[in-house]
């Protein structure tokens, strides 16, 4: 059991989190575009598709923690340093998403923004992604771990 709930948790990251970090990094630049160019559609329309594709899968990739703590809970390791780290950095980059870079966006879409606003969405951005990366990496080196790998 450990194995499925540990390879739907690695599939629910893959299939939840790659999009949002993908597309929230190619957000700035295309809103910058839209921005320079009111009138391209295309431009506007890649824009809305961005924010879409972040909160969607924003809210798919709630799966993430849940399946990690089944699986966390079956390997009995809940209360390793790694994990401990592990989920306030997942909470912290859920609270950087949802806080700053999800309502961002929305400001941007609805035409409000400006290229500095696309600036500090960038910085925001690059936050969220430093921290899942930061979390991937404690998943798979597992310092201190005794559970082998």
């Amino acid at each position: 059991m450990t194995k499925f709930l540990l390879a739907v948790h690695v599939l629910a990251a893959i299939v939840a989190i790659g999009p949002v970090t993908v597309a929230a990094s190619m957000f700035p630049p295309a809103a910058r575009r839209a921005l320079a160019a009111p009138d391209d559609t295309r431009a506007t329309e890649t824009v809305r598709l961005l924010h879409r594709i972040c909160r969607v899968y924003a809210g798919v990739g709630i799966a993430v923690p849940v399946f990690g703590f089944f699986t966390a809970s079956a390997m009995g390791v809940m209360g390793d340093a790694w994990l401990i780290v592990s989920t306030v950095l997942t909470f912290l980059a859920a609270v950087v998403l949802v806080v700053l870079v999800l309502p961002r966006q929305e400001t941007l879409v609805e035409g409000d923004g400006t290229r500095e606003a696309t600036v500090q969405l960038a910085m925001f951005t690059g936050v969220f992604n430093l921290l899942w990366a930061v979390v991937t990496v404690l998943m798979i080196v597992r310092p201190g771990s005794t559970t082998g790998a």
